[in-house]
């Protein structure tokens, strides 16, 4: 088959490529490719134009080549252009070409010269050009003009480092004979990324507007700063011949009448011009081609395995099979109702690394949130001691009371009680729209069917809502009865049997407020219980004192410290949790964390200087989280009224001793009974939940949810395909059949190609040799005088001049 058969190879990989990049995706095929690099006005674009044989680049002065040009010729016996952005429209006009060309760029990049690294893909077919994939690269610059930044050159740079650095790269670098060549832009940046010169092609352009009595010889012999791939002379239409519609052909036939008349060219005319060049990078990128077939092969069997089992599915897809959809439908619901349970009870496959959700959240309402709420309600202190003296003096009536009456304490509890309802319903609320996110997390994978997603959410949404009401009613069921019987024989209740007098119930009370406040204790000697670890920023810290800096926090049982980092070896500071109570602190105006304070009730500074200290975390979710462990090592919310007020307070009710203790002791009976419900709440809030609202609605998915689609619309309407859906099961067969069609094709390429060996090393210390002294082109007089004093040694020809015979040897061979 030859090398018919890798000719055949690259347009097919070339359909691969655009069929991955339709669906948004890359198919790494990583094929080579011609890049080609120059500076500004070198001749680049014409190159391109005279293997076309047409004119469709954009011309002008200045920056004309602002975002890369993939150009993908295809030998054809028809000529067209086609581009990857309009593909269904084909263009025979080349003036219309370059319009489309222009009118592309400046919608990325503007009208006023800036530039982008987003490729232009052109395919040329034409019967004039052998297959190549080149890439026009933006003229290297070096001062911006218009709207460009200051730092142009070095984006240009950059950008055209993106594509000469792959290994998989021939380079073509471009340079004006009419330039010294030790300052060739192209060559340098070639130099850079292909140091050994195994990819880099040289071509020397405007070879007819060189100095009167000056050529290039020496260059095109590759004598001059040599590369092993050695260089090729071209002759582009001037400036007047474009202005004046000069014809290519005529060109063409123009460049070889200099090249055979000229008497420095005349000798190597046959390997100069724009015909044998274009043959020479159509059997380079072929040899090359064929270097990386092994690697090439892979990657399409990897494609194609990774492509199997989605494939499998749709080889004898028919979308209006009522049998297909039925399957279907069942075996969505059935598998969005397994993600559903999996979400809220956990599982050990595919989990979420990088935030809470599903049942995580849920179970974060329920034992962080939920109980933050019921501390956070707390009851203003004068207020209630005023409700508890009113209430005491209107149950007397006229009459001094001797004994401190169970109605005041019966009628003050019930109050508190009846303020459990706001944090109850909320937390009601906080859990239905983590349900509601967790079904809109599931439906994601019903997005192939629009309206069987869109039903799915509506119902099971819908099911939500209405055990939203059955589940508020329960939970405000739960705090009537609590309402309707006060049990003061409650085994933890204060007053209940060893509280006999109203002295030993006051004492009694206090007693548990102590022992409440020394709930921190070490639970075993020598054994600290650590409660949470996290970072945390302290965001009150002067300027002058370092600013706002973040610590590694560790909060215990009894004492909050802070560490330089996670390793907990440098310890700043340990803070005592005695006597420490949190407050809420308004987001600043130019900052985006969210803050709370840690202050001391006695007024002493917390912390050095500071009254408070404020923590600052990124999320309401993180305060949110600390607040509650905070709770949890006894470290309570601000109240309204602090307590060292109580005594005033007091005087301002009423002066009677005896009265003041009557308000004492049902206030304390008032704090150990409220303290027995939050704790029943906090244990039957999550379990009539997870029964009345997250259970019933798992039991509703896996039972009733397939009848209430039936009933909501015919099975036809549900499993239509969203236009999407059947445009990327079309891509996918589509690049299923173009990977196996090229491993087909790779398969029966003969590895016996005839092509030409990697030319050997050559001197390549011109770098250094440029930078010590200003390389000039030579004149013919002057090279016949240097060969004159070589004793003719001029005979002898040199070793890139026999590799440069070699290799077009071998592209006549080769090329059909």
């Amino acid at each position: 088959m030859g090398n018919r058969g890798m000719e055949e190879l690259i347009p097919l990989v070339n359909k691969l490529q655009d069929a991955f990049s339709s669906i948004g995706q890359s198919c790494h095929l990583d094929l080579p490719q011609i890049a080609v690099v120059g500076g500004q006005s070198a001749g680049k674009s014409s190159v391109l134009e005279n293997f076309v044989g047409r004119d469709f680049l954009p011309r002008g002065s200045g920056i004309v080549t602002r975002r890369p040009l993939i150009l993908q010729l295809i030998f054809s016996k028809t000529e067209y252009a086609e581009f990857l952005h309009c593909k269904s429209k084909k263009f025979t006009d080349f003036d219309e070409v370059r319009q489309e060309i222009e009118a592309e760029t400046d919608r990325v990049t503007g009208t006023n010269k800036g530039i982008s690294p987003v490729p232009i893909n052109l395919r040329v077919y034409s019967p004039h050009v052998l297959n190549l994939t080149l890439i026009d690269l933006p003229g290297i610059t070096k001062v911006p003009v218009g709207d460009q930044p200051q730092d142009i050159e070095y984006q240009i740079k950059d950008m055209i480092l993106q594509f000469i650095s792959r290994e998989s790269s021939l380079i073509l670098a471009v340079t004006p004979a009419n330039m010294d060549l030790a300052n060739s832009d192209a060559l340098k940046m070639a130099k850079e990324v292909d140091p050994q010169g195994l990819r880099t092609i040289g071509v020397i352009t405007k070879l007819d507007l060189m100095d009167e009595g000056t050529d290039a010889r020496d260059v095109l012999e590759n004598k001059l700063l040599p590369l092993r791939r050695g260089y090729i002379g071209v002759v582009n239409r001037s400036q007047k011949d474009i202005d004046g519609k000069k014809d290519i052909r005529a060109a063409l036939a123009a460049e070889r009448k200099f090249f055979l008349s000229h008497p420095a060219y005349r000798h190597m005319a046959d390997r100069m011009g724009t015909p044998h060049l274009q043959k020479v990078l159509n059997q380079q990128l072929t040899n090359h081609i064929r270097e990386t077939l092994p690697s090439l092969r892979s990657k399409l069997q990897s494609q194609l395995l990774s492509l199997e089992k989605e494939v499998e599915e749709y080889k004898n897809f028919r979308p209006d099979d009522p049998t297909r959809k039925t399957k279907a439908l069942l075996q969505m619901v059935q598998q969005f109702g397994v993600d559903f349970e999996k979400r809220i009870e956990g599982s050990g496959d595919q989990v979420d690394t990088l935030e809470l959700s599903g049942g995580a959240r849920i179970n974060r309402i329920f034992h962080e949130r939920f109980p933050f709420e019921l501390v956070k309600m707390e009851f203003d202190e004068k207020d209630l001691r005023r409700e508890i003296s009113y209430a005491i003096k209107n149950i007397h009536g006229v009459r001094t009371g001797l004994f401190t009456p169970d109605l005041a304490f019966e009628a003050i509890v019930k109050k508190q009680v009846v303020k459990l309802k706001e944090p109850c319903l909320k937390c009601v609320d906080l859990v239905i729209q983590e349900l509601i996110n967790t079904v809109r997390q599931c439906t994601s994978k019903l997005g192939s069917y629009p309206r069987l997603r869109e039903e799915t959410e509506r119902i099971v949404t819908t099911h939500i809502r209405e055990r939203e009401g059955k589940t508020k009613d329960q939970i405000l069921l739960l705090i009537d009865i609590e309402l309707s019987y006060i049990n003061t024989n409650h085994e933890d209740f204060i007053g209940f049997a060893n509280c006999y007098t109203e002295q030993h119930m006051t004492t009694g009370a206090q007693q548990r407020n102590t022992q409440t406040n020394k709930k921190r204790a070490i639970p075993n000697q020598g054994e600290i219980l650590v409660i949470r670890r996290g970072w945390l920023t302290i965001n009150n810290i002067s300027i002058m004192k370092g600013g706002s800096k973040e610590y590694w926090f560790v909060l215990t049982a009894e004492s909050l410290s802070w560490y330089k980092d996670e390793e907990e070896k440098e310890k700043k500071y340990m803070l005592p949790l005695d006597n420490l109570k949190i407050r809420d602190v308004e987001k600043g105006f130019m900052s985006n964390k969210h803050v709370f304070a840690i202050f001391n009730t006695e007024q002493r500074n917390v912390y050095k200087d500071l009254r408070q200290i404020e923590l600052a975390c990124d999320s309401q979710e993180d305060v949110d989280s600390w607040k509650a462990s905070f709770l949890r090592a006894g470290v309570y919310p601000e109240k309204d009224q602090t307590e060292n007020e109580d005594g005033a307070q007091e005087n301002t009710f009423s002066m009677d001793p005896q009265l003041e203790r009557q308000v004492e002791t049902i206030r304390n009976l008032v704090d150990s009974y409220v303290g027995i419900i939050n704790k029943s709440i906090r244990d039957l809030m999550p379990k009539t939940i997870m029964h009345l609202m997250i259970n019933n609605t798992k039991d509703f998915i896996h039972s009733e949810l397939l009848a209430y689609l039936y009933s909501s619309a015919d099975q036809n309407s549900l499993m239509e395909e969203s236009a999407d859906q059947a445009q990327r099961r079309d891509d996918m067969l589509r690049m299923y059949h173009a990977l196996k069609e090229a491993l087909n094709i790779i398969g029966d390429i003969s590895t016996s190609t005839v092509s030409t060996p990697v030319p050997p090393p050559v001197d390549d210390t011109w770098l250094q040799t440029s930078s010590g002294h200003r390389l000039v082109w030579r004149g013919r007089d002057a090279q016949r005088g240097r060969d004159a004093q070589r004793g003719g040694r001029q005979d002898n020809t040199d070793l890139g001049f026999l590799l440069g015979e070699r290799r077009a040897a071998g592209c006549r061979r080769s090329v059909p």
